[in-house]
């Protein structure tokens, strides 16, 4: 992919405001983007911290050409969430404790800047799931949606339904439904299977299930329902980042495939680079390389 350099006008600016390194550095690329022409908007919280209020805006509002972020995965996962849909391409930079979904590091950064403005990149797309809850449609899910008691220790009672098909019911702490991407993290962490980028699938994994009940891989064009039959109140939570109480008997929560994706800058592929490094395979690795 060859892209001319004038056909990037803007960038925004999304940090860790909670970390010095990651405040330091976002000022540092303020100065290098504007020095090559570009116009910088700084996410509003990140702009007060760096002194740079006049381009201040917030992440809802953020319509650049394409988006740096300085942080782990929860700083994407909360970029993702918030701009404005279809979504810019993210350049990630890693200063989180894995970083599982960032390209480089912050040595590598200005380089990186560099490589995207001459067109030497390619993009990741990523799918997203999309949520309606009693007909209420939420945020779209990069990682994943989980849907819980409203208390620790409460099971969930509930049945699965697939394209309009009633195939299980199951009693766990929780249930997860998870994209690609989120098939490495909480999902994992849970127990389910890491999926290919290549594979058009969403799993369904149980937190902490009453009865044997492992992971399940759907289709991605899947519709898929999950009618919360006990408690009535419940919490879903979307990529670790949206929260919300949900009071009603049943919920019904549905998650299909979105009709938008995640764009992800990236230099190489390198999906099993990043899981061999940064997740399961680490001293696997380690240990072929002594």
């Amino acid at each position: 992919m060859l892209e001319s350099e004038t056909l990037y006008k803007s960038v925004g600016l999304v940090a860790r405001f909670d970390m010095k390194k990651a405040i330091k550095l976002a000022e540092d690329l303020a100065k290098y983007l504007t020095a090559r022409g570009l116009e910088v908007y700084v996410e509003d919280t990140l702009a007060q911290k760096m002194g740079m209020r006049e381009k201040s805006v917030s992440l809802e509002r953020m319509k650049t050409d394409f988006i740096i972020t300085v942080g782990g995965d929860g700083t994407i996962l909360r970029t993702g969430i918030s701009i404005p849909k279809p979504g810019q391409p993210i350049l990630a930079v890693n200063m989180g404790v894995r970083g599982f979904l960032t390209e480089v590091e912050p040595e590598q950064v200005f380089n990186a800047v560099d490589r995207y403005l001459k067109g030497e990149f390619t993009l990741e797309r990523c799918m997203k799931l999309s949520v309606t809850i009693d007909g209420i449609k939420f945020p779209d899910a990069l990682n994943e949606v989980l849907i819980t008691a409203d208390e620790p220790a409460k099971l969930l009672y509930a049945r699965i339904i697939k394209d309009m098909e009633p195939i299980l019911s199951c009693q766990a702490d929780g249930l997860m439904v998870a994209t690609q991407t989120g098939s490495t993290g909480y999902s994992l962490s849970a127990g389910g299977p890491v999926l290919d980028p290549s594979v058009d699938a969403f799993v369904l994994t149980p937190v902490c299930a009453l009865s044997v009940f492992r992971s399940i891989v759907f289709p991605a064009d899947s519709n898929l329902t999950v009618d919360v039959l006990r408690p009535k109140r419940t919490l879903v939570v979307i990529d670790g980042q949206h929260r919300k109480i949900v009071d009603s008997e049943p919920t019904s929560l549905t998650v299909t495939r979105s009709r938008y994706q995640a764009s992800f800058i990236r230099f190489r592929k390198n999906f099993y680079h990043r899981l061999r490094s940064r997740l399961i395979f680490t001293e696997l690795g380690e240990k072929f390389n002594e």
